[in-house]
């Protein structure tokens, strides 16, 4: 297939564009510079320089190709909107690259005993409520003939397939620990997130490309954890001493509001059985603490 990725400089595109290329499928990747461009070149992915807000572009190259993977951002509704006005009656497959911050508590590190299925969603949060309503729009095109799938993964670990780039959350709680000499996380750490290694999201969007059910939504998990249990591994990786618990307002001001409340201080603790039952996903890493011990660094 000819497939077009959004955010292929980035750790998740870059990854599923790598892994694209390596099953033997054509990519065309959108990066924002030249020097981007050069990095994807040389991984047998062609390159087009671009932005988010090229909208025109973002037609052009979704109507060119076979199948879209948005992977650049959850957030940008313009440039979904562009994407699926390119795309519809076409019945193309469209996958768009959400997470499972959508059903975070922002509980400042404290537990929950609440786990969120795919067919039973909360109402958002009003920080989150923005981005539920791109999934929402994008599930909504099944209906106007696009093939289309929300692909919301949870915390992702592991180390990327192409472009060396870092994921969002463990590599955050790494940075500081190397700057400061001590593993920290919000709160007392005893806040929970479902996870899955970077190898197998990619194999599940490759499987979506040709199993896909047209207005579906996947959550993405292979296990969960505490961030205390985390960050404990990590200090013992490390060689560091036992990880310490850092107030909310220390957090946030090292990782900024939205990464304090919701990537690293929230509960997101979410079961996948679309990805099991209809595309026959199976993933083979399940222990992110056995990752972060023996390959994170």
């Amino acid at each position: 297939m000819n497939v077009f990725v959004t955010g292929a400089a980035g750790f998740i595109g870059g990854s599923i564009a790598t892994g694209l290329v390596r099953a033997g499928h054509k990519v065309t990747g959108l990066v924002r510079s030249a020097e981007q461009a050069k990095e994807l070149t040389a991984l047998g992915i062609t390159p087009v320089i671009g932005t988010l807000d090229d909208s025109a572009l973002l037609a052009e190259q979704a109507r060119a190709a076979d199948a879209v993977i948005n992977a650049a951002s959850s957030d940008h509704r313009p440039a979904v909107e562009a994407l699926l006005n390119a795309l519809r009656g076409s019945n193309k497959v469209f996958l768009h690259t959400s997470g499972s911050s959508i059903v975070g508590d922002a509980s400042g590190g404290k537990s929950s005993d609440v786990i969120y299925y795919e067919d039973n969603l909360p109402e958002p949060t009003v920080d989150k409520a923005a981005r539920v309503a791109i999934d929402n729009l994008i599930l909504a095109a099944a209906k106007d003939g696009v093939n289309c799938a929300v692909i919301c993964n949870t915390l992702i670990y592991g180390h990327s397939l192409g472009v060396k780039r870092d994921s969002v959350q463990l590599p955050r709680l790494l940075k500081q620990a190397r700057k400061s000499g001590v593993v920290r996380h919000v709160g007392t750490g005893q806040n929970i997130w479902s996870n899955v290694h970077i190898e197998d999201v990619v194999a599940l969007y490759l499987l979506a490309l040709s199993k896909n059910v047209a207005g579906t939504f996947y959550f993405v998990e292979s296990g969960e954890s505490s961030f205390v249990d985390m960050t404990t591994a990590m200090a013992q990786a490390l060689k560091l001493g036992e990880p310490q618990d850092w107030p909310l307002k220390d957090a946030e001001a090292e990782w900024g509001y939205e990464m304090t409340n919701y990537g690293l201080g929230s509960n997101s603790r979410v079961r996948g059985k679309h990805a099991r039952e209809l595309l026959g996903w199976a993933p083979k890493r399940t222990s992110v603490t056995e990752w972060i011990l023996h390959e994170m660094v």
